[in-house]
């Protein structure tokens, strides 16, 4: 669990206008999948004054890179088991290859971006998750600098975060993505964090067995349908992540399909799409 920050480590944002930012997480594998339209609204929601934050992952490329590299690689409750080996594969795969691909692709369609991870600058604080003991090193988060990201946003770029995190020691930790993101998004006081996938959110299963996206959900609720089972295997951390952020003047959390025509623009706009997650 993250630690937020007290009323004197708020990022001071008078004169800029939070309701006109949100942070995005994007996996590194749905990344792949976008089309060329997904970067062509991104570039014209900056355009139009809109100051996003690019919190990405990279879980596939990882595994894939591992195994080309004859390293052994497991996971513990959905949290992969990082050794310094394994790490510095993570290190090279989410700071290397998958930021300077998100973005070239930025830039490509015409919007302006800067890569780094939470390591540059001490960006993203960790400390050791409670079951270090199983996983190694991975990190919760404990402080976000986020005089650095709202610098980036000032200078014109789309801040775009690799999920690693560091603590006073040096020591590198492998944090997981949703995690960072909410993180980013508590300490960056945004009003809304979406979660870009390849799922048009939330299921639920209706009496005849089929399928159907739930428009909204509560903190409540999650917990409860993580108990049942209704929510499980990889939207667990998502959801988990949502419930870290939403507070403060982080309202809510919207998953949503990033195939879907024009998909930021509308949540931006209120429209109902994808699952939003709300307090209560």
């Amino acid at each position: 669990m993250m630690t937020l920050m007290t009323q004197s480590e708020t990022l001071d944002t008078s004169g800029a206008d939070n309701g006109n930012m949100f942070v995005m997480k994007c996996g590194g594998s749905t990344l792949t999948a976008l089309p060329d339209s997904f970067f062509d609204d991104l570039r014209q929601l900056q355009e139009d004054g809109v100051r996003p934050v690019i919190v990405h992952g990279g879980g596939p490329a990882i595994s894939e890179n591992l195994k080309k590299l004859g390293i052994e690689s497991s996971f513990v409750n959905g949290l992969r088991v990082t050794t310094e080996e394994v790490l510095d594969v993570v290190e090279m795969t989410l700071s290397g290859s998958i930021n300077k691909a998100i973005v070239r692709r930025i830039q490509s369609s015409g919007g302006k971006s800067i890569g780094l991870s939470g390591v540059d600058g001490n960006l993203i604080e960790a400390a050791p998750v409670s079951n270090s003991d199983e996983v190694g090193l991975v990190g919760n988060v404990t402080g976000v600098k986020a005089e650095i990201i709202a610098g980036i946003q000032a200078l014109g770029y789309i801040p775009v975060i690799a999920p690693l995190g560091i603590d006073g020691n040096g020591q590198r930790y492998n944090i997981n993505a949703d995690t960072a993101a909410g993180a980013v998004a508590s300490f960056m006081q945004s009003p809304q964090m979406i979660v870009v996938t390849d799922v048009p959110g939330i299921l639920t299963t209706l009496e005849d067995g089929s399928k159907q996206v739930l428009p909204s959900v509560t903190v409540e609720q999650i917990g409860q349908m993580i108990e049942t089972g209704e929510i499980y295997g990889g939207m667990i951390p998502k959801v988990k992540a949502a419930i870290d952020c939403i507070q403060g003047s982080v309202s809510e959390v919207v998953i949503v399909d990033g195939k879907e025509p024009g998909v930021l623009g509308r949540v931006l706009a209120g429209e109902t799409i994808g699952t939003r997650i709300i307090r209560k």
